[in-house]
Parts: C-alpha cells; sequence; structure tokens
C-alpha cells in the first residue's frame, strides 16, 4: 500500500458520514474557469467527477439528445434485434420536420426513400441529421412518442437520474431536460458497451444524396486526442458539446452548454480537456471489488454495508497538491432496505484542503433485506435516544 493510500484509507470516516448540503465549490474550480454555463468533466474508468460547473440543473440539450437515440439503436443492434442493413423508411414527419425544408441539421434523405440503419446512425452520429434520427426513431418504435418512450426507460435504466427526453432529435420541446453529469454518464455508457461501434463517431465525414458534410466536431482535428462524441445548438440553449479525449493515455468525457458561438465551445472544450488531461497526478487508492468503507443501514438484517467503486478507484489531485489530500464517504441517510449489490448508495468524497477536488460513486457491495422486528425496533430506539446523526 502506498503512503498516498495510506493516508487516504485512514482518513475516511470510521462510521460513513451523511451529506444533506450541496458540495463546496471545487479546489479543482480554484485553478479552471469555463465560460460554459454548464460543465462536467468526468475520469471515464471510475465515473470521478474532477470538474462541475452546475453538473445537476436542469439544461435543453438541443442535439446531444441524440446520444439516446444512438444507444438505443447500439442497444437493439447488439441483442440482434436490428441488423445495419435493415432499411428504414422517410416518411412525411421525418422529411418535413427534419429535411431540408426545416432548416436545421439534415441528411437530405428523400421522401418515401429507403435508408439502411447504417446509413442512418452514420447521418445522425456524424452530420447530426434529424430527418435521420425521426426516421430511425420511427422504424425503432413504429413511431417517434413510442420510440421516445423506449428513450427515457433505457435512460432510466443505466442511471440518468435528472432526464427526460421527448423527441429523438433534441429539437426544442419544453417537456425535454437533461443535466451536464447525465450526458456524461450516457457518453460513458455508449463507450463503455458499444465499443464494436464506436469508432463511427470519429469517422470525418459522410455523403448522402451526393451531399457530403463534416464531422460537426471540429476538436477531432486538433490533436489532443479527441475521439467523439455529439455536439448541439438551439438559439435558446446555446452551443454545446460531449467530447471524449484519450490523451497522455487516459480517457476523459466532457461536458460544456450554454456557450455563445461554435468558436467558444471549440476553445472551451480544447481547454478543459486539455487541462484535465495534463494538471492532474493519479494515484491508486482501492482495487477493483476492495471495500472503501460501510455506510449505516436502518431497519437492515445487517446494520452497516460495505461500498465498492466502479472498478478499480484511483485519486486524482492537481499536481504540486498531495500534501494536502483527505477524504470521507458521504451519502444522504437514512439507508432503508431493500438494498441491491451494485445499488449506488455512496460517493467517496476526496478534498485539498477542506475543497473538494474529487467525487467517485460508490455501490453496495452486497445485498442487505430488511430486517426482523427485532432488529427494526432496536434501530428505531437508537433513532429516538440518539437521533440518526
Amino acid at each position: 500500500m502506498t503512503a498516498i493510500r495510506r493516508r487516504v484509507v485512514c482518513l475516511l470516516s470510521v462510521t460513513s458520514f451523511i451529506w444533506l448540503s450541496l458540495c463546496a465549490i471545487a479546489f479543482a474550480q480554484l485553478e479552471f474557469e469555463t465560460k460554459a454555463k454548464f460543465a462536467v468533466l468526468m475520469d471515464y474508468e471510475s465515473g470521478t467527477v474532477l470538474f462541475q460547473k452546475n453538473a445537476d440543473e436542469l439544461m435543453e440539450p438541443a442535439s446531444m439528445a441524440k446520444l439516446m437515440t444512438v444507444a438505443v439503436a447500439f442497444e437493439r443492434l447488439q441483442r440482434g434485434q436490428l441488423a445495419m442493413d435493415d432499411e428504414m423508411f422517410i416518411s412525411e414527419k421525418a422529411w418535413r420536420e427534419g429535411g431540408a425544408s426545416s432548416g436545421g441539421s439534415t441528411m437530405f434523405a428523400e421522401l418515401n426513400s429507403k435508408v439502411t440503419v447504417e446509413n442512418l446512425l452514420r447521418s445522425i452520429i456524424i452530420q447530426s441529421g434529424n430527418d435521420a434520427s425521426i426516421a430511425l426513431a420511427e422504424g425503432i418504435g413504429g413511431t417517434e412518442n413510442s420510440f421516445v418512450r423506449v428513450m427515457n426507460e433505457m435512460g432510466s435504466d443505466i442511471g440518468l437520474k435528472n432526464s427526460e427526453f421527448a423527441n429523438s432529435t433534441g429539437l426544442p420541446d419544453p417537456n425535454m431536460r437533461v443535466t451536464a453529469r447525465d450526458l456524461g454518464n450516457l457518453a460513458r455508457y455508449i463507450i463503455k458497451n458499444y465499443p464494436e461501434y464506436y469508432s463511427i463517431f470519429a469517422e470525418p465525414n459522410f455523403e448522402w444524396n451526393k451531399i457530403k458534410q463534416s464531422n460537426r466536431n471540429t476538436l477531432l482535428d486538433d490533436g489532443i486526442g479527441v475521439d467523439g462524441l455529439k455536439t448541439g445548438h438551439t438559439e435558446a440553449a446555446g452551443y454545446g458539446i460531449v467530447a471524449s479525449t484519450t490523451e497522455n493515455g487516459r480517457r476523459l468525457i466532457a461536458v460544456l452548454h450554454g456557450m455563445k458561438s461554435k468558436k467558444e465551445r471549440s476553445e472551451e472544450a480544447r481547454k478543459l480537456v486539455t487541462w484535465g488531461s495534463r494538471n492532474f497526478e493519479r494515484f491508486e487508492a482501492f482495487e477493483k471489488d476492495e471495500v472503501v468503507g460501510e455506510v449505516s443501514v436502518y431497519g437492515g438484517e445487517i446494520g452497516r454495508v460495505g461500498v465498492v467503486g466502479d472498478g478499480r478507484i484511483d485519486i486524482y489531485i492537481p499536481k504540486g497538491s498531495r500534501r494536502c489530500l483527505s477524504a470521507k464517504i458521504v451519502y444522504q441517510g437514512p439507508l432503508m432496505p431493500p438494498v441491491e449489490q451494485g445499488q449506488e448508495i455512496a460517493t467517496l468524497q476526496v478534498r485539498c484542503d477542506d475543497n473538494l477536488i474529487q467525487s467517485s460513486p460508490l455501490y453496495a457491495a452486497e445485498t442487505v433485506e430488511q430486517g426482523g422486528i427485532v432488529r427494526r425496533a432496536t434501530d428505531a430506539l437508537k433513532e429516538l435516544a440518539l437521533g440518526w446523526l
């Protein structure tokens, strides 16, 4: 065990910690600023957040919502319920609401034509084709509204806690809102679960109907390791991007939204991913499935449950700051049974001089069922006598 790891472990709260308020401003934020209204920088391997700004505030996703459309299609392809050479019909709705006459991003597909799933996906990912998104949604769900229900079900299943999708395109709708954190987690899910399709995001251009369009993600050409994922823009929401980089051998996911121009979007995204890639030191903290600590379970068959990371947990701190390190487990209690193994129930908060620098999700190491009457009565008496804290 390294010295830094021993320091992390010994500074974890013995009884765990209850978190009921908003996090303090991150130490990293003292070192980095962005013009984006919403931003998240996330470590791909662990889901650790290295930088955040209004990460849980609701926002209009614009075409970044197409990542959810793509995720549904990828899932069907992987299960064999859909094939790349399946053909989808370009309906009047797809042509009128997403075609050239709509004024938005389009594939320029012809009315009543048929297009393969592979070409629709390439258009959605590379060109941000609204007509392609609607055609794919109708081809999978029968109607776009039915497909949206599938989008939201899948979003809920994969842990998008605060997002609601209202269409397959990201076109403005008062009922559609997401968070930067959820978009980052969605990107992480796509990269992790569909590696066989991920290379499409880095393709430089796509041609359809004799019209070639370049990939809207201009960071692909900047030499900073970016290989995806998706841009978005509406007049009301501004310019946004979900990007992923492998610069310096480590994958990061960045989400930025609410910028004033394409130029500002590119500049701010480039700054964030470059800063994240170059300005942190990594220390091994916990191996995969290694118990980080315990949290209390009120009325469970056992009074405490161990928590583990999503794979190995590494600590990333700004270079030159290792002496300031401390950590604790935080969660919102009381935690009530049943608790399922793998359920996200806590967070490992790493601090530098009392400023939050890293937040890593923690999951139950085992299942805890509801306890018997004696256990529940004992916990109730403890709460009456001592209070939950």
